[in-house]
C-alpha cells in the first residue's frame, strides 16, 4: 500500500503498508485486536491513493467470479469484491486467526454472505474451490518459498484464472524498508519460473505496481 498527499496521510500509509504483512515470521506488529487496525487499514482517505475502484474495474470480474483476496487482513478489497462480484464468491484468506474471525464478523454485519473467511498456512492458501481470480495486495515480499507457493496455487485456479499481485515498488515513498521490497522485474521472473506468463500490468498505482498473471 501506499501513496497519500500530506505528512499525515503518508504516515497512516506507511503504518498500513507495515501492518499488512500477513506471515507470522514477518509479523511487527500485534494484530489480536482488528478493530484497532481497521482504523488504519479502513481509513477513507485511503481511497486516494490505493484507488480500490480502478483496481477491481482493471480486473474485468464477471458478476459470478470466484475469488480469492489473499492477506485480505481486515477486509479492505474482500469487502469490495463482494459487491463486485453478486453471484460469485470471495474468499477472504488470512493467516492471523483474530483476523479470519474478524472477516468473518464483518461479512455477516454487512450482510455479505458470498464472503468465506478461510484461514491459511504459511505454504498454503487453503482455498476451499478453485478460483477465476487470486488477488495480492502487499503480501508477496512476505512470502519466503515464492516459487513452491505459486506452483501449488496454480491448482487453486480454474482454467484461464489469474493471478494478480499488488506491491511496493522499490521507489515507493512509503510502505517497507527497501531490502523488504521486492521489484517488478523480480515478480515477473520469479512467477516465470513458477509457470506463469504476465498478461497484464496497469500503472495507475503510483506507489505500487500491479502485475497479473495467469498459468
Amino acid at each position: 500500500m501506499r501513496l497519500a498527499s500530506t505528512a499525515a496521510l503518508l504516515a497512516c500509509g506507511a503504518l498500513a503498508a507495515l501492518a499488512l504483512a500477513q506471515a507470522p515470521h514477518e509479523h511487527e506488529h500485534d494484530f489480536s485486536d482488528p478493530e484497532r487496525w481497521s482504523q488504519v487499514f479502513d481509513d477513507p482517505k485511503r481511497d486516494a491513493w490505493q484507488k480500490p475502484q480502478e483496481v477491481i474495474e482493471a480486473l474485468k470480474l464477471k458478476r459470478d467470479a470466484l475469488v480469492a483476496d489473499i492477506g485480505a487482513g481486515t477486509g479492505y478489497f474482500t469487502v469490495r469484491l463482494a459487491r463486485a462480484v453478486p453471484a460469485g464468491k470471495v474468499f477472504a484468506v488470512d493467516l492471523e486467526p483474530d483476523m479470519v474471525k474478524h472477516l468473518a464478523e464483518r461479512a455477516k454485519r454487512e450482510h455479505l454472505a458470498n464472503i468465506v473467511a478461510v484461514q491459511a498456512t504459511t505454504e498454503d492458501a487453503r482455498l476451499p474451490e478453485k478460483v477465476d481470480l487470486v488477488l495480492m495486495v502487499d503480501t508477496y515480499h512476505h512470502i519466503d518459498d515464492r516459487r513452491g507457493y505459486f506452483a501449488k496455487l496454480k491448482q487453486s485456479l480454474k482454467p484461464g484464472g489469474r493471478v494478480a499481485i499488488i506491491d511496493f515498488t522499490l521507489d515507493a515513498d512509503i510502505g517497507p524498508a527497501p531490502r523488504a521490497r521486492v521489484s517488478p522485474d523480480r515478480v515477473k521472473s520469479e512467477l516465470t519460473a513458477a509457470g506463469y506468463r504476465l498478461v497484464d500490468e496497469h500503472t495507475f498505482l503510483e506507489n505500487q505496481y500491479f502485475l497479473v498473471f495467469t498459468p
